[in-house]
Parts: C-alpha cells; structure tokens; sequence
C-alpha cells in the first residue's frame, strides 16, 4: 500500500512539474511572440492571404522558425503560387518538419510543423510545380526571414553556398546584366525601371542582324529585331528569377510577335541573356510559370544569347517619364 502510494504521489509531483514547464514556456512565447505569431504557431491559425509579411517577398536568403531560430526553407526554392501565402518546392531539408494528418476545416489536409519546436507552420499540397509538384502553403508569421547578405553574421553562414554571389566581398561583386523584350519598350522600361534593385535601364533594338538599327529600320519588321530593355540590376539585392517572375507578369508571354495593339516581329517577347547562369534561370522559370497555367496558353518567350545591342534615339528614352499619359499595354497582372 506505501509503494502505491508513494508512486501515486511521484506520478502527481511529475505532471504537476510538467504543467509549470508549459505553462511557463507559454508565458516564454507569449512574451517573445506577436499576437499574431503565437496564434500560427501555438494554436493552429491560418493568417490571411496577401496580407503577411512574405508572401511577395522577392529577396535572397532563407526562413526561420521564428520560436527557435532554426532554418526551414530557402528563397531558393519559393515561388509565386497564387494563392497569397510563402509557397515553397521543398523545406531547406527534409529533416526539419514533420507531418501531421489535419481533418479540420472540413477537409484532410497534411499540415506542416517545424521539426524541433513543433511549430505550426502551415500545411503542403500536391499542386505544385516540378518535378516533386509539392506546394508548401506557410504562414508568414511561423518564420523569421534572414537576408542572404547577413547570414554569416546571424550566424547561418552554413547557408552561403546556396547563394553564390554573396560568398564574395560586396567590393568585388559585380552588377548583372540582361535584355529583354516584351512589346513596346516604353511600358517595359517604365515598369522595370522601378523594381528595386534595379540600377539601370536603357531602350533600343537587340536580336536582329541588321546593322546599326534605328526606328525607322526596325519598325518595317524585317531586320530582325526587338524592342527591348537592356537592364542593370544588382544580384544582392534582386534574383534574376524575380525579375522574370515580375518580367512576366508585366506583360502577356503566350501571344506571339504581339503585345496589345503592337504586332509584329519588334514586339515578340524574349529574354537575351547575358551568362549561362542566366540561361538556366529562364528556362526553370517559364517551365514553372508553365507548369502553373497562370497564363493558359503556353509562353512562347525566346530564349537567346545577347547580340548587339542599338541604343534607341532620345525621344524614346524613359518616354512614360516625359509623357506621363502617353501610350503604353504594359500593367501588372493579378494573378
């Protein structure tokens, strides 16, 4: 009868220390935590779409659990889904979430929580692009973003080789350029030219064959031309892939040789890009813009080594700066 007794009162001694811990390292969280934060996180809630910190977040680095620090997914493997929350490919590896059968709102979902602190990150799907087509749907509010310039210093620098360009001293990393067409540069321009991280833009005539090119000459149709947008942007701060991503949003990529009213050969859409690195990028992203039927047609974007380039006359520079009202087919579509 004592050693029951005795093993009834340590079995009560046991979860009555248990309950202090949780009910301390609830009291923890809800002081390190945002309201928000610790509604995802502790208690299930799903934050509403567009409106959360990530889910147009464009920038190289990765995600962390935002109650214990510890990498979840890469930029590297984030895309544009549609639906207003971070959707990523995959986790940064697959060790670092867990999986959970989730029969709540009506439906069966597989949710998806962080590994080791059992954070409530969100739930994936099987609607995603290739070759796995996962779509990891995560709440903002689960993660921390850290930019790819500053891991080493938040003391990720492990994570530096999935973003090669800031494994060099920023005084010897060197600006990136590309040119693209995607009908009339004028709208092209304009809508580029304010991407953050873009440093500069200039209009004129790539991807033909005629010799110095001029309006004139190019807008007959048959010298082989574009029009388009040579671009200068800084990798740091902008990835080529959410330049096309933006690229193809700004303009229609499935209809050939024809922008709006503008149709012709000078109005085709097409990436020249300027490295193999480059090359690789726009292949992956019209295969997963594709793959996505944003667009219900298939994108006919050429894909071509940069030519020389004609720099296009004054009055056609930065012309929606002069002529705010002037005309232009170029919007950002929703998708």
């Amino acid at each position: 009868m004592k050693t029951i007794f005795s093993f009834a009162f340590l079995l009560s001694s046991v979860l009555a220390m248990a309950s202090d811990q949780n009910s301390s390292k609830k009291e923890d969280l809800i002081k390190k935590l945002s309201a928000e934060q610790f509604a995802v996180t502790q208690q299930c809630s799903t934050e509403p779409p567009f409106r959360n910190a990530y889910w147009n977040n464009h920038e190289p680095g990765i995600y962390v659990d935002v109650v214990d620090g510890k990498p979840l997914f890469s930029s590297t493997d984030k895309f544009d889904s549609g639906s207003g929350w971070p959707s990523f490919t995959k986790p940064i590896d697959s060790a670092v979430v867990d999986f959970k059968q989730d029969k709540s709102a009506g439906m069966i979902r597989t949710e998806v929580k962080s590994k080791n602190a059992q954070s409530h990150l969100g739930h994936v799907f099987d609607d995603g692009p290739g070759p796995d087509h996962k779509r990891y749907c995560i709440n903002s509010a689960s993660m921390k973003f850290i930019h790819a310039r500053d891991l080493e210093k938040e003391g990720y620098g492990q994570f530096l080789k999935l973003f090669p360009a800031f494994q060099k001293k920023e005084s010897k990393m060197k600006n990136e350029e590309v040119i693209l067409a995607g009908g009339c540069f004028w709208g092209v321009q304009d809508l580029v030219r304010k991407i953050p991280g873009v440093l500069d833009t200039k209009v004129g005539y790539s991807g033909g064959t005629f010799k110095n090119a001029t309006y004139q000459d190019v807008k007959k149709g048959n010298t082989g031309h574009a029009e388009s947008v040579k671009i200068v942007f800084d990798p740091k701060k902008l990835l080529f892939e959410a330049l096309l991503d933006q690229f193809f949003t700004m303009h229609d990529p499935t209809t050939l040789n024809r922008q709006g009213n503008d149709v012709g050969h000078p109005y085709r859409s097409a990436i020249f890009f300027t490295s193999e690195h480059q090359k690789e990028v726009a292949e992956k992203v019209i295969q997963r813009w594709n793959q996505s039927k944003k667009w219900p047609n298939p994108i006919v974007t050429e894909v071509k080594p940069a030519s020389d380039f004609y720099l296009a006359e004054e009055e056609h520079q930065d012309y929606l700066k002069k002529h705010p009202n002037g005309y232009t087919c170029h919007y950002y579509r929703k998708f």
